[in-house]
C-alpha cells in the first residue's frame, strides 16, 4: 500500500531511470562517495561569502562543484523555512532588514535547543551528560545523587529533594560535531585538541533549556517551546509514548518546533526502541524511523550502529567521554542494521518528493541526499530521527549532540512574525480590509474586525531590536528576566522600549544563564537567548529599541483546574502578599484572588503537587508558614440549548430613572480554536433601537453574569449572547440600565437554556507491577473512572483511565499502599464534562441553603 501511494505521487513526474542502476538495491552500504558534502557549514558559508561573485573562476573544477551543492542544500533550507513561514502567517510583509553574510556565518552554527519529556524520562539525566561532554561542567552528578550536590540544572532545594524538574532552567554549551556526511571514522575526545580527527569536525553554539516533565508545570515547557528553534523528544525505552509525552507533542505542533525524538535507558530490562518507535508513528502521528541500531540490549546494551553514516559507535573512557567509531559493523548486528537502513529511507519516502524519486529508482541514496533528506523533513515538521542510548550509563549522548547540529534549524531556518501596533499600519489594515467587502455594512464590519498587520522578523544583527520576555523570576539582585532576541542587538546600557506599556528602559546588565549561575556579557545577537536583571515587565511582553512599535504574540497559557484556600500561621505579615504577588508574576497558571462570600485568600493552579509546592517555596523562601483548606475543584456552569430572552429593566426613584430594553437569544457556544474563547457577545441590533454607545455596557452586563452561575456559583462558559433588538428612552436610560438589563436578560434567559454543571476530567495514567493490575483497576472504579487503554509488559502494566478531578483527592496515599510503595500516576487535564445529576443536584441544594442562610 505505501509503495503504491509513493508511485500515485510520482506519476506527475518524469521518471528517469539510468540503465545502469539495479533494482533492490534499497539496502545496499554506502561506498566511497564522489559527491562533495553539502551540509557542511563550512560549505554553506562559503557560499554565502561567494554568491556575490557569480564569475569567479578557479583552476579545478571541485570548488565550482562544492558551490553548487552547498547552493542546492543552501535553497533547500531556505524553501523549508518558506514553508513553515507559510503555515505560520501566508500574509506577513518581508523583513524590515537582510540577513548579511555575517549574521549567517554566526547564525550556520547556533542551535537553540530544548529538552522535554514525561516525567522520569531522563531529560535532566541527559542534560547533565551533556554538559558533561561539552566541558561547561567538570563531573557528573546525578539528580538525587548520594553526593547530595545533584544535578547541574536543578539547581533549586526543593528540585533535588524531589528529584523533579520544577522551574525549566537555561544554559548553553559549545560542542565539535562530526557532519552527518562525513564518510570516514571520526573517533577521539572532543577536549583532544590534537587529535588529527578533530579537524573533521565543526564548532556549533547551543542555547539548552531544561523543562520539567510533570504536568503540572506544564506552562514551564509551554513558554520554553514558543521561543525555541528545536527540541529533543526524550521517551524511556521500556515505558514509550505516555501521556506527558502526547502533552509535549501538542505543544509542540502548537508552535511548529521540529524535534529529534531520543530514546533513553537503553540499558534498562525490558527495553524495546521498535515498539517505542511504533508508538511514536501511532500516538503521536508522526512520521519517524531510528537513525541508529542497538548493538546489544539491557546489561548488554556497549553502543550503536550509526544508519546514515554506516558506523559502528562505541563509548570508551572515563563516564564515556572518548567516541570510538568503526567501519566494521559487528556480523550478529549487520541484517538487522541493513533491515532499518531500508525502513529509514522508506520512511523518508513517504514525506520527502526527492527521496521518493530515489525509492522510485530503486537506487541506493548517497550519504549526502539521506543526510539532506532527514534534514530537510525534520526541519518541516514532517519527520522525527530516533535516536538511541543510555544517559545513565553515558552511551550514545555524544552521536545525539551531533544529530541536534545536523538536523535541527538554526535561527535563520525558523520564521518569526510580529504584529506592527503603529497607528498608520493599523489604519492601512483596516482600510485593505475594508476596502475588499462591496456592501457598506460588511465593509464596516471588516474594518472593525481587523487586526494589525505581521512584519517577518529577520535574525539580522543590524536590524531594528526585538526580543519576547519569556520567563521571570525573583533573584537575589532583583527581577530576572530571560529574553529571546529575534533581531537586532541586544547590548548592556540600552535604553528598551515595552511594547505593551510603551515605558523605555535601561539595561544596566546583560548575562548568560548556566543554570544558576551567571556569565556578564556585553551585548547578545540576534537569535541567541540572555537574561536581564533590573528590568520590570511580565511574561510575554515585547522589547524593542523605540524605532518600531512590533509586538509579538504570547504564548498559550492553560486554566487552572484545581484552588486551595490559603491562610498565614500566625499573624499576617507582608510577606504573604509579597511572595503571592511574585509567584503570580512568575507563573502565569498561578493565579490568586480573595473569595467575596467567606473573604478567603484562595490559590489556584493545575494540580495538587502544583499548589504544594508554592506552599512550600513560601514557608522556606519568605519565612511564611501557612494554613491550607480543602482543594476546590474548578467546577464550571454551562446552557445545552438556546433559550430566547426578552426583557426590561425599569426603575423609578424620582428624578431620572433607569430605562433599558434588550431582546435575543443565548445558545452554546463550541471553544473557539483560534482565539481558545468559548464565550461571546455578538451585537445584531440594525435601525438604531438601541444606540451605539450603550453596547459596550451591554457586553460588560452579559460578563458580570458569568461570573457566577444559578446553580452552584460558579463561572458560566459555553455561550455565545447575542443581542438583536432592544428599546432605549431619551431620558431614563443610561450605560447602567443597559448593562443591568443585560445582565438580567442573561439570568432570565439561563434558567430556561437547560444549564448544567461541568467537572473537569483528568486522564490518569498508572505504571505499576503487573501483581497489583487488579487492585489498581478496582481502586479507580471504586473512584468511577473509566479505564480507556491498558498495555502489559513483562512485569509491569501501563494503564490509562478518565477519572474526574473531584475524586481523584488522596489518590497518591492510596496507590502507594496498594502497589507497596511501587507504583506511581500521572495526571493531566482533559476537558469539562457534566456531572451526574444527583452531584448536580446535591450541588444545587447546598448552594440554594447557602444563599438563604445569607438573607
Amino acid at each position: 500500500m505505501a509503495t503504491a501511494s509513493r508511485a500515485l505521487r510520482s506519476l506527475s513526474r518524469p521518471l528517469q531511470r539510468n540503465a545502469s542502476h539495479q533494482p533492490n538495491h534499497l539496502t545496499l552500504l554506502p561506498s566511497a562517495l564522489s559527491s562533495p558534502p553539502i551540509l557542511s557549514s563550512r560549505s554553506l558559508v562559503s557560499h554565502v561569502s561567494s554568491s556575490s561573485s557569480s564569475s569567479s573562476t578557479s583552476s579545478s573544477p571541485a570548488p565550482l562543484l562544492r558551490r553548487h551543492f552547498a547552493s542546492s542544500s543552501l535553497r533547500r533550507s531556505a524553501t523549508a523555512a518558506a514553508t513553515v513561514s507559510h503555515a505560520v502567517d501566508a500574509n506577513a510583509q518581508p523583513p524590515l532588514a537582510q540577513v548579511t553574510k555575517a549574521d549567517m556565518e554566526k547564525l550556520l552554527r547556533q542551535r537553540n535547543v530544548g529538552i522535554s519529556a514525561h516525567i522520569d524520562s531522563g531529560k535532566t539525566t541527559l542534560t547533565e551528560r551533556v554538559l558533561f561532554y561539552t566541558g561547561r561542567i567538570k563531573d557528573i552528578h546525578e539528580v538525587r545523587g548520594r553526593d547530595a550536590v545533584g544535578a547541574k540544572m536543578d539547581h533549586m532545594e526543593l528540585e533535588r529533594e524531589k528529584g523533579i524538574t520544577i522551574q525549566s532552567a537555561a544554559t548553553y554549551c559549545s560542542w565539535k560535531a562530526t557532519p552527518p556526511n562525513e564518510s570516514s571514522a571520526v573517533s577521539g575526545d572532543a577536549a583532544d585538541a590534537n587529535a588529527k580527527d578533530m579537524a573533521k569536525k565543526e564548532d556549533f553554539h547551543i542555547n539548552i533549556i531544561d523543562t520539567p516533565g510533570h504536568v503540572d508545570f506544564t506552562i514551564e515547557v509551554e513558554r520554553a517551546l514558543r521561543v525555541l528553534d528545536g527540541a529533543v523528544l526524550v521517551l524511556c525505552a521500556v515505558s514509550g509514548v505516555q501521556s506527558q509525552t502526547i502533552t509535549v507533542d501538542r505543544q509542540m505542533r502548537r508552535y511548529n518546533v521540529p524535534r529529534l525524538s531520543f530514546i533513553n535507558k537503553m540499558d534498562r530490562q525490558g527495553s524495546n526502541p521498535w515498539r517505542v518507535i511504533n508508538q511514536i508513528r501511532n500516538k503521536l502521528k508522526m512520521p519517524a524511523a531510528a537513525v541508529q541500531v542497538p548493538m546489544g540490549a539491557e546489561d548488554d546494551f556497549n553502543g550503536v550502529i550509526d544508519l546514515v553514516r554506516w558506523k559502528a559507535v562505541y563509548n570508551e573512557g572515563h563516564k564515556g567521554i572518548t567516541v570510538r567509531e568503526s567501519d566494521e559493523i559487528p556480523a550478529e548486528y549487520l541484517e538487522l542494521a541493513k533491515e532499518k537502513r531500508a525502513e529509514l529511507i522508506e520512511q523518508l519516502a513517504e514525506v520527502d518528493d526527492e527521496m521518493t524519486e530515489i525509492f522510485i529508482e530503486e537506487r541506493e541514496p548517497t550519504l549526502d541526499e539521506l543526510a539532506a533528506a532527514i534534514r530537510r523533513t525534520t526541519i518541516a515538521c514532517k519527520f522525527s530521527p530516533v535516536f538511541l542510548g543510555s544517559a545513565i550509563k553515558n552511551k550514545s549522548v555524544q552521536a545525539l549532540l551531533d544529530g541536534i547540529c545536523a538536523y535541527l534549524p538554526n535561527p535563520a531556518e525558523v520564521p518569526a512574525t510580529a504584529m506592527d501596533m503603529s497607528p498608520a499600519a493599523t489604519k492601512r489594515a483596516a482600510e485593505t480590509a475594508a476596502a475588499n467587502e462591496a456592501d457598506p455594512e460588511a465593509a464596516e464590519a471588516a474594518r472593525k474586525a481587523a487586526g494589525p498587520p505581521t512584519l517577518s522578523l529577520a535574525p539580522a544583527s543590524d536590524a531594528p531590536l526585538v526580543g519576547l520576555a519569556f520567563k521571570l523570576e525573583e533573584g537575589k539582585y532583583g527581577q530576572l528576566t530571560y529574553m529571546r532576541v529575534y533581531q537586532g542587538t541586544l547590548k548592556r546600557g540600552n535604553l528598551i522600549f515595552n511594547a505593551r506599556t510603551g515605558k523605555k528602559v535601561k539595561v544596566p546588565r546583560l548575562v548568560r544563564m548556566h543554570s544558576n549561575d551567571m556569565e556578564d556579557v556585553d551585548e547578545i545577537g540576534a537569535g541567541e537567548i540572555c537574561a536581564m536583571f533590573g528590568v520590570e515587565c511580565s511574561s510575554g511582553d515585547t522589547f524593542t529599541d523605540g524605532s518600531t512599535q512590533l509586538s509579538m504574540t504570547s504564548m498559550f497559557v492553560p486554566e487552572p483546574v484545581i484552588s486551595l484556600a490559603i491562610t498565614p500561621e500566625g499573624k499576617e505579615s507582608a510577606n504573604f502578599s509579597r511572595a503571592l504577588n511574585r509567584f503570580q508574576k512568575e507563573d502565569p497558571t498561578f493565579r490568586v484572588h480573595v473569595d467575596k462570600e467567606s473573604n478567603e485568600t484562595i490559590i489556584s493552579g493545575m494540580g495538587e503537587l502544583h499548589l504544594e509546592i508554592y506552599v512550600e517555596r513560601m514557608r522556606r523562601e519568605y519565612n511564611v508558614p501557612c494554613k491550607t483548606g480543602k482543594p476546590r475543584v474548578a467546577f464550571r456552569e454551562t446552557i445545552s440549548q438556546r433559550a430566547n430572552f426578552a426583557y426590561t429593566h425599569k426603575k423609578q426613584t424620582g428624578g431620572a430613572g433607569q430605562f433599558g430594553r434588550v431582546m435575543g437569544y443565548i445558545e452554546p457556544m463550541e471553544v473557539d480554536e483560534e482565539t481558545g474563547k468559548d464565550v461571546a457577545f455578538e451585537n445584531r441590533v440594525v435601525g438604531g433601537s438601541i444606540p451605539n454607545g450603550y453596547f459596550p455596557a451591554c457586553e460588560k452586563g452579559f460578563h458580570d453574569a458569568l461570573e457566577k452561575g444559578m446553580l452552584s456559583g460558579h463561572a458560566v462558559t459555553g455561550v455565545r449572547f447575542v443581542l438583536e433588538d432592544g428599546a432605549a428612552h431619551s431620558v431614563d436610560s443610561s450605560e447602567l440600565a443597559f448593562r443591568l438589563a443585560t445582565a438580567g436578560a442573561f439570568r432570565e434567559a439561563y434558567l430556561k437554556a437547560q444549564p448544567v454543571i461541568l467537572e473537569p476530567k483528568m486522564t490518569v495514567e498508572v505504571v505499576a507491577p503487573v501483581e497489583f493490575q487488579g487492585a489498581v483497576i478496582g481502586a479507580l472504579n471504586q473512584r468511577k473512572g473509566t479505564v480507556a487503554d491498558t498495555e502489559v509488559r513483562e512485569d509491569e502494566f501501563t494503564l490509562t483511565a478518565e477519572v474526574s478531578l473531584n475524586d481523584m483527592f488522596g489518590y497518591s496515599s492510596q496507590l502507594r499502599g496498594l502497589t507497596q510503595g511501587k507504583g506511581e500516576f500521572s495526571m493531566e487535564y482533559k476537558c469539562h464534562t457534566p456531572v451526574m445529576m444527583n452531584i448536580q443536584k446535591e450541588m444545587q441544594d447546598a448552594y440554594r441553603k447557602k444563599q438563604l442562610e445569607k438573607k
